[in-house]
């Protein structure tokens, strides 16, 4: 078994390890097994130059057909460590194979994600250009998307995660832009910004329009929420009016507000938490804000795919009704499983002694990922298996054909010495 090596564990987690660990990528800005590639473009938005960096899924083939969710990060490059570490962590069972892209803002950050021009922010003078996250959303759509759209093969399903003053700018995208994003993360929001001006807007729209289809995330650092006093916390906070508390407030009070407006249709759950600062708190909110707008994506009945006695019927009646879920969300069709998934089961049920079940995952892999090299060299170790020389020889053949590489060429010429 030359690139998986799986371990299967009864609660239906997967662990995958590619030993090829990343697809072939020919441009040289890649990162070898990475397949992260930093670019910029000049913005005739915002005249100037706009870095950015791109994490391509660890399946991804030049080649293939596939086209992939993205997520789209502020703040890119300070927060990337973390969001790679929770993608890394939650792929596979939790979230899909997905895009990533992570946004410089080292310069200019305040006037790229503030909502509204102010002079003065909590007592002293405000000297930083401000109001700028109209210009910076104009930006996005009319600049970025499109350039990422038209380079990498995205599916209209996007994400926006930001933090602080990009957590402000990301639920001002889906108050006044939701066309843009399907789901919203912001992480301890600035929504006390020109005395949360766009907390009152929000409040008027989330009443009034309809947000079906969208999923928003919100969190809170409650270590600290009052600078000097510890006497205040999360139970009594809303009876303190000074200006220390106000950050906290209009966090609890917008999240209360909006988890009230059932009839908009809006997907929305936020959490506080009581051991983080809001500089610590951006990695469990990813962790949390992802699991839970994705939470659709999890398969359904695990437990039911690593046992033995669940019949083949029953499997192929589950994969159908995933496979359904998946695209209605995505809007396109879509794989039941990941490719890796699809191929764990199938080795999975050879070692259980269940060849018919593994033919069926095999075969499934190669019906959704007709251009992997992997989903033949599986099938061609199902048929060895089965001591059906012949078919091995043919699908050993398929891979070769679409890898050129040389492991599948002398397995050939080994099985035909025999």
């Amino acid at each position: 078994m030359k690139y998986y090596i799986y371990l299967f564990m009864l609660v239906g987690s997967i662990l995958i390890v590619n030993q090829n660990a990343i697809a072939q990528a020919t441009a040289p800005q890649i990162e070898q097994f990475q397949n992260r590639i930093v670019d910029s473009i000049f913005s005739t938005t915002l005249n100037e130059s706009r870095d950015f960096w791109v994490r391509l899924p660890d399946n991804f083939q030049q080649d293939n057909d596939e086209k992939y969710a993205v997520i789209y990060l502020i703040d890119g490059f300070s927060l990337e460590s973390t969001l790679q570490a929770v993608y890394a962590n939650y792929w596979g069972h939790y979230l899909p194979h997905m895009i990533l892209v992570g946004i410089s803002n080292r310069n200019n950050r305040i006037r790229d994600l503030t909502t509204s021009q102010i002079k003065m922010r909590r007592g002293s003078a405000m000297n930083d250009k401000t109001g700028g996250a109209e210009t910076f959303t104009k930006f996005l759509e009319k600049e970025l998307i499109p350039y990422i759209d038209g380079k990498y093969p995205t599916m209209n399903y996007r994400t926006l995660i930001g933090h602080s003053y990009a957590g402000l700018f990301t639920i001002n995208m889906l108050v006044n832009h939701k066309h843009l994003f399907q789901n919203y993360i912001a992480i301890d929001p600035s929504l006390d910004w020109d005395d949360q001006k766009l907390l009152k807007e929000a409040k008027q729209k989330l009443s009034i329009e309809s947000y079906k289809g969208k999923s928003l995330f919100v969190s809170l650092a409650a270590e600290q929420l009052h600078m000097w006093n510890e006497e205040i916390n999360i139970d009594n906070i809303m009876d303190d009016s000074s200006e220390f508390t106000l950050f906290a407030r209009s966090i609890i009070e917008f999240s209360n507000y909006t988890k009230s407006q059932k009839q908009n249709g809006l997907n929305f759950s936020w959490k506080v938490y009581h051991e983080d600062l809001h500089g610590t708190v951006t990695l469990p909110s990813m962790r949390d804000g992802l699991i839970s707008i994705f939470e659709w994506y999890q398969f359904k009945s695990p437990q039911k795919y690593n046992n033995p006695e669940t019949p083949i019927e029953e499997l192929v009646a589950l994969l159908k009704e995933q496979k359904q879920i998946y695209t209605k969300h995505f809007g396109v069709p879509m794989a039941p499983m990941i490719d890796e998934m699809l191929n764990g089961y199938g080795y999975m049920n050879m070692q259980m002694g269940q060849p018919e079940k593994a033919f069926m995952f095999f075969e499934m892999n190669i019906k959704y990922n007709p251009k992997s090299a992997y989903a033949y060299d599986s099938m061609a170790e199902y048929y060895e298996s089965q001591n059906d020389k012949e078919n091995t020889i043919k699908y050993l053949n398929k891979a070769y054909e679409l890898s050129g590489d040389n492991y599948y060429k002398e397995k050939i010429q080994a099985l035909n010495k025999k």
